[in-house]
């Protein structure tokens, strides 16, 4: 049995065949509700489905969106990619991930090739400090939303999707400084431009500045772990027979905890006895290395889940001839403080 066609449900249903073009499309403007459900009970009767190709063409749609992050090896990039994916695949898209490998020239190429492809949109893991970067894409108004990094002269009228990183350190920072900890060490690796993690340690470095407390930061960058054992051993501080003065060590991202815990296995430094330690933690993998850890717990796949959300309003707003920054928002969603069981 040969598939229905369009010719065939304007015939069955007694309409032209620009009638039922537009109704595929979804343009009912010029549509009564009685023609409207006879074409629909008819494309019901005789199973008609569209060619995805003929319905994008017609629509002026590629239906694809493309996503660029920056560490495609991270699982925080895994983690938000099922979240964008959970959303837009049931949308009818499909999605092309593209790694920018933390460099802005990369990144470039990638936004220059999802451009020729014609993609409806774009959530972008931004390696670039200026939005100037990103001019391309925003002056022909392409739904776009950036994730994860902060852009600080990003225009408002582009969305945001950002953790609640500046906060969330800050209010573990004061609470953890206010007790028997007298110093914070935070070991961040910055490979791009901006990091989530800068604006994680402001925060830790606020909270020390507001009580007083002893501050340092260690860059991993490249270096290996006997390095940053160096570090360690150079920024721990001693602790008095009561316990305190004691140094809290923070990870800025849960990967680098695996070097911090190597580094402190070969300093027989043991927390929570002789230090405190603090992780970011993406998927809830810090419980198994052990007690005494903080952990904030972001939650990836949410901020996929948010992003491509607001992308879907976006490429509506298109489709309906609308600018579709006109509904473009910043959102930050929270991160979860997990006390340490044992410290």
């Amino acid at each position: 049995m040969s598939k229905a066609t369009i010719a065939d449900i304007a015939r069955e249903a007694g309409v032209s065949v620009t009638t039922v073009s537009r109704f595929i499309n979804g343009n009912y403007q010029k549509m009564s509700t009685t023609t409207r459900l006879r074409i629909e009970a008819t494309v019901n009767r005789l199973h008609y489905t569209p060619r995805a190709s003929a319905r994008q063409l017609r629509r002026g749609q590629s239906m694809i969106v493309g996503v660029i992050v920056g560490d495609i090896s991270n699982v925080f990039s895994s983690l938000l990619f099922k979240g964008i994916y959970n959303v837009l695949q049931p949308a009818g898209y499909d999605v092309m991930l593209m790694n920018s490998n933390n460099s802005v020239l990369q990144e470039k190429d990638e936004i220059d090739r999802l451009l020729s492809q014609q993609v409806d949109g774009l959530i972008i893991q931004p390696d670039a400090y200026d939005f100037e970067a990103y001019k391309s894409v925003s002056t022909s108004h392409l739904p776009l939303v950036m994730v994860d990094r902060q852009i600080e002269d990003q225009p408002h009228q582009i969305s945001r999707v950002t953790s609640d990183n500046f906060d969330s350190c800050f209010s573990l920072g004061s609470k953890l400084l206010a007790g028997h900890y007298q110093k914070v060490v935070v070991l961040s690796r910055v490979l791009s431009q901006i990091s989530a993690q800068t604006i994680r340690a402001e925060g830790f470095a606020r909270a020390a500045q507001a009580l007083g407390r002893k501050y340092a930061r260690i860059e991993m960058g490249d270096h290996d772990r006997s390095w940053l054992s160096k570090q360690i051993r150079r920024e721990i501080t001693g602790i008095a027979e009561d316990g305190t003065g004691k140094t809290l060590l923070v990870s800025l991202m849960g990967p680098l905890l695996f070097d911090a815990l190597a580094s402190l296995r070969e300093l027989r430094l043991v927390f929570p006895r002789d230090l405190g330690l603090v992780s970011f933690d993406d998927w809830d993998w810090s419980q198994y290395v052990g007690n005494g850890i903080y952990l904030l717990e972001q939650n990836p796949k949410a901020l996929g889940e948010q992003a491509a959300s607001n992308l879907c309003l976006q490429m509506e707003e298109v489709r309906a001839g609308h600018d579709p920054y006109g509904v473009s928002k910043s959102y930050s969603l929270p991160v979860k403080n997990v006390p340490a069981p044992s410290a």
